[in-house]
Formats: C-alpha cells, sequence, structure tokens
C-alpha cells in the first residue's frame, strides 16, 4: 500500500502503520462526515422483508418488486445504470428442482427426505436413478497439496458416491497446527467438497452435517437446500463433470450408516483430523427421484457514481438482495423475508450511496468511482457476485477494493469493530482508522470455525485478488443497557437465520448498524480521493494475486 489514510495526522503517524490497529481517534474531512437517515433505513429493510416480495427468491416475481425497488432508488440519487444504462446485469441461472417424494437407501437403510437426509441433482435429467452404488469415506474429501494432504489418495472413487466430513481438520485438532486452526479454510466449505468431488470423479457427494463444525444447525440445510435450487449456466463439459447426486445427512442418520459398516464415527472422525483418510464402507446406495431444470435469467442491480479524475477506478459495494423465498410444504408462516439477511445489508448499501451521491451533488465528489451491486443468488453459492467477477462490467484490475453488507448489527452500538478473516489486506488498515474516529478498536470474528470469510459475496472478488473485506458490529456493547438489551434480542432472534422468523422487529436498535456504514463510508472516502492499491499480506493465500507492497 503506498500511502496511508489521507486524514492521519503527522502526529499520529505511528498510530496510521500498516497492520497496526490505530489506538487514537483521527478527523476525517467534512465531506466524510454525515448523517445517514435511520428512518429511511428501515422504511427499506421494512419493504424489502414484507411479505409482499415473499422472501426475494431469485427468478420470482419477488425478484421483480425487489429490482423495480432498487432501480427506483438508484435512479432517484441519480447513480447510473452500469449496463449500457440499464441497472440489470442479466445473470444466466438454471433452477434445479428436486422432489420432495425421494427414495434413498443407504446400507439397507432407508433414508427419509428431510428428516435423515436432503439430495439434488444439479444436471439437467427428469430422473435421478443411482443403484448399489459403493460408499466410500473420504475422511474432509480434501485435496491440498500446499497441506500434504489428500483424501482422496489411492482410492478409485469413479462410479462411487462421497460420504464427507464437514469443516476441516484444523476445526477438530486447533492445537496442531494443520490447516488453519480453528478458523476455517476454503476447504472446509461445502462448496469446496462438491467441486473436488467433482473433479475427483465421484458419482455423488453427501455431506455429514455436524452443528458445532458447521456452525449452524440442520434446520439451515432443510430450509436452504429443498425447493428449488438455483445455479450458473455452466459450460457443458464443466456441467458433465459435476457429481451426479449432492447433499447432506444428519449426523444421527450417518451413525447409523456406520453402524451398519461395522465401523465407529467417531473413532474414523478422530483419523480423518490426524492424517488424510479414505475408507470403503462396503456398503452401497441406491438413489431415486425425479428432477426437473428451468432456465431463466435473474439480475444483479449495478449503479455506479462516477468520479472525477479517476474514474476508470472503482471502488464497489456489495450486498446480495437475495433470500430463500416462500416453502409451500410448510404450513402457516411459510415466507423467509430475511430482513436481518440481507434486507438490512441491501438497505445499508442504499443509504452509503444516498450519502456519496448528496456530496457529489455538494461538488464534494470522489477522485474514484463508486459501484454498487446489489447481487442475486448469494444464497444458492455466491451466484450473482461469482457471474459479475467472471464477467465484470468493469475491469477486475480497474477494481480497486470491495466492501461487503451482510447482515448488519442489529444488537446495537459496540465499542469494538469486527473485520472477518481479519489479517487479510491493506484494506483493512482503512477500517481501523474509521473505526478509530468512534472510539472502536478493530478485532477479528468470535467464530473463525464458520469460515465467514468465504461464505459471502465479496469472496469472489478476493479469488482474483482484489482486497474485500466483509466487516461489521461486535462483540463488546457500548455500555450496559445495551448489553441487556442484545441478550435479549438475541434471544428473540434465537433460531432464526434462514428461517421464517428472520423478519423486521420494529423494535430493532439498529444505532450500532448506523456506526458500522459510517465506518464504510469513511474507509472507502479516503481510498477514494487517493491513489492507493491496497494488497493482500503475504501469508494469505491471495498474496501472489495481489501482493501487498
Amino acid at each position: 500500500m503506498k500511502q496511508l489514510f489521507p486524514f492521519c495526522a503527522v502526529a499520529l503517524l505511528s498510530a496510521c502503520n500498516v497492520g497496526e490497529t490505530t489506538t487514537a481517534p483521527q478527523t476525517p474531512d467534512k465531506s466524510a462526515q454525515v448523517s445517514f437517515d435511520e428512518q429511511r433505513f428501515r422504511a427499506d429493510i421494512t419493504t424489502l422483508s414484507s411479505d409482499k416480495f415473499e422472501g426475494r427468491a431469485p427468478t420470482t416475481q419477488g425478484e421483480k418488486l425487489t429490482l423495480d425497488y432498487l432501480s427506483a432508488a438508484f435512479n432517484e440519487m441519480g447513480l447510473i445504470g452500469a449496463v449500457n444504462g440499464s441497472y440489470l446485469q442479466a445473470v444466466p441461472m438454471v433452477s434445479y428442482t428436486a422432489s420432495e417424494q425421494q427414495s434413498v437407501n443407504l446400507a439397507g437403510i432407508d433414508m427419509q427426505y428431510r428428516q435423515d437426509i436432503v439430495l439434488s441433482s444439479r444436471h439437467d435429467n427428469q430422473q435421478v436413478s443411482i443403484k448399489e452404488a459403493p460408499l466410500v469415506f473420504v475422511g474432509y474429501g480434501i485435496n491440498a497439496p500446499e497441506y500434504q494432504w489428500n483424501d482422496y489418495q489411492g482410492v478409485d472413487i469413479k462410479g462411487k458416491i462421497a460420504v464427507i466430513l464437514v469443516n476441516d481438520p484444523g476445526f477438530a485438532h486447533p492445537n496442531d497446527k494443520k490447516f488453519n486452526g480453528n478458523a476455517m479454510t476454503y476447504y472446509g466449505r461445502w462448496s469446496y467438497k462438491f467441486e473436488e468431488a467433482s473433479r475427483q470423479g465421484a458419482l455423488g457427494a453427501i455431506i455429514i452435517h455436524d452443528t458445532k463444525p458447521a456452525s449452524y444447525p440442520w434446520s439451515v440445510v432443510e430450509n436452504s437446500w429443498t425447493g428449488p435450487q438455483q445455479d450458473l449456466v455452466l459450460a457443458k463439459a464443466e456441467q458433465d463433470a459435476r457429481v451426479q447426486v449432492e447433499g447432506w445427512i444428519t449426523l444421527d442418520s450417518a451413525k447409523r450408516l456406520f453402524d451398519k459398516a461395522g465401523l465407529s464415527l467417531s473413532g474414523l472422525m478422530d483419523r480423518a483430523a490426524d492424517s488424510a483418510l479414505n475408507v470403503d464402507l462396503a456398503q452401497t446406495a441406491s438413489i431415486a427421484f425425479t428432477n426437473k431444470a428451468d432456465y431463466v435469467d435473474s439480475y444483479n442491480v449495478v449503479a455506479t457514481l462516477p468520479g472525477s479524475s479517476q474514474a476508470d477506478e472503482h471502488i464497489v459495494f456489495t450486498a446480495h438482495w437475495d433470500h430463500i423465498g416462500v416453502d409451500d410444504s410448510k404450513e402457516g408462516d411459510n415466507i423467509y423475508n430475511g430482513a436481518l439477511d440481507n434486507a438490512s445489508g441491501t438497505a445499508g448499501i442504499l443509504e452509503i450511496a444516498r450519502q456519496f451521491a448528496k456530496q457529489a451533488k455538494a461538488e464534494h465528489g470522489l477522485k474514484r468511482s463508486l459501484t454498487f451491486i446489489a447481487t442475486t443468488g448469494e444464497e444458492q453459492g455466491l451466484l450473482g457476485s461469482r457471474y459479475y467477477a467472471a464477467n465484470p462490467i468493469y475491469p477486475i484490475n480497474k477494481t480497486v477494493a470491495v466492501f461487503n453488507l451482510d447482515s448488519t448489527n442489529v444488537y446495537g452500538k459496540t465499542k469494538d469493530y469486527t473485520i472477518v478473516g481479519k489479517g487479510q489486506s491493506e484494506l483493512e488498515v482503512y477500517l481501523e482508522q474509521a473505526a478509530a474516529t468512534q472510539n472502536r478498536v478493530t478485532t477479528g470474528e468470535s467464530n473463525p470455525a464458520s469460515g465467514g470469510f468465504f461464505r459471502s459475496d465479496h469472496f469472489s472478488f478476493a479469488k482474483l485478488g482484489v482486497p474485500a473485506v466483509f466487516a461489521g458490529g461486535g462483540a463488546q456493547p457500548l455500555d450496559e443497557k445495551t448489553a441487556q438489551y442484545k441478550a435479549a434480542m438475541t434471544e428473540q432472534m434465537k433460531g432464526c437465520y434462514h428461517n421464517v422468523c428472520d423478519h423486521y422487529r420494529e423494535d430493532w436498535d439498529l444505532s450500532g448498524a448506523l456506526q458500522d456504514l459510517g465506518v464504510y463510508y469513511q474507509a472507502a472516502h479516503a481510498l477514494g480521493n487517493n491513489q492507493d492499491w491496497p494488497g493482500y499480506y503475504a501469508g494469505s493465500e491471495f498474496y501472489p494475486l495481489r501482493p501487498a507492497d
């Protein structure tokens, strides 16, 4: 990083060194000091998460309402549509819908759909029919030469179904210095496990769900992996190479399967954490269900506020507008409103955009351009951001940085500020400096085992070397009153992640969310008026792509 924060006072330069947390607040210039409109912020969250928007599932009426709402909002601000004047970037998608009536028999045990297992097929086939396919336990399903680890070594997985543990070996034995210890690597993500099983030529892949290493309960799997599953339209060769069937099995059902094979699952889990492992279960799987594929475009919403002297250089804000939609199989409340996840983040980028647009109209615009991307299909595997990163409207090598909002802080003001995956890039220095103006210190996330850095849209850009951050909230409430409120609200919202109870609450304390919007605003404001190109630190897997100076 060539330059430090432009509003660092000379006397405080020692507090602005790369990689250090600022200990004294700085005072930004007046155009970086803005007041966010809480009522407007609330109104955006309320509207986007209302029943009328039907849970904002891609390719539904809920999507159309969302696109219209966001396009109108950006247009009112005066931002330009980045796609030849339009705000909509088409994302070619396919929706795969597996039947709720599934015949699944593993090792002679009939598995009940939803209760024991959830399977799908991301192929354009009307019928999945697998008869007596061998089952092979492949540990964590990882092939990582840099860690001298290959769970597939010595096994021919072709025509077989891989049974895989969730997370990576570092979670099970954090003190053994395997992988990244308790902090999940990308090898722990479900998306990687299905990708690697496909590369190995497996017929299918089933992940064993375990709440602690997964960081979410079985209900999240059931709610997120049933019904239509969206994906990007792939080239035929890539599509053909994908496993024919993929999904999840509960831990209890997996234990029954391993017991039938005469094996101890808990014992094998210990062995799999010690070293690469694969074991033929000497059992088979028979799976049958109908499947359909529907092709239709979904859309990213992309709006730009042009810069002045460095307009070809873009600072990007992302937030996914999509959620899970409606589950017609449920009685009563069956709408996944997604208020926190992620109507709140989408409302956040709208409010940040309004403030920058207001400053630009007052002739306090930035030198660099700002681009706001409300992405589709994040819940299905970062689809919209993956598509944009592969098909950028503005060149990736002209993309300076990405600030991502995914679920804002509804628990009140905090003394600290959480940077997910802290220690990745020089972009974090800007957050540290901005947080310091609020007398806050930056920290890493409290549960690095959840792999948060790999679970939201910024990751699609990080994989290409663009410094990208996902930050907000904190673990330390501002005062005792806030702590009591947080405890009560946390209890109210328990179990609401990817569930129908994630709806807007009038008693949310959004002061912490507004704090966080201010950090992002100030960080982008500083970066938008200099010639700095932050890079990744040595030790980050993204360092070779855009190294820190």
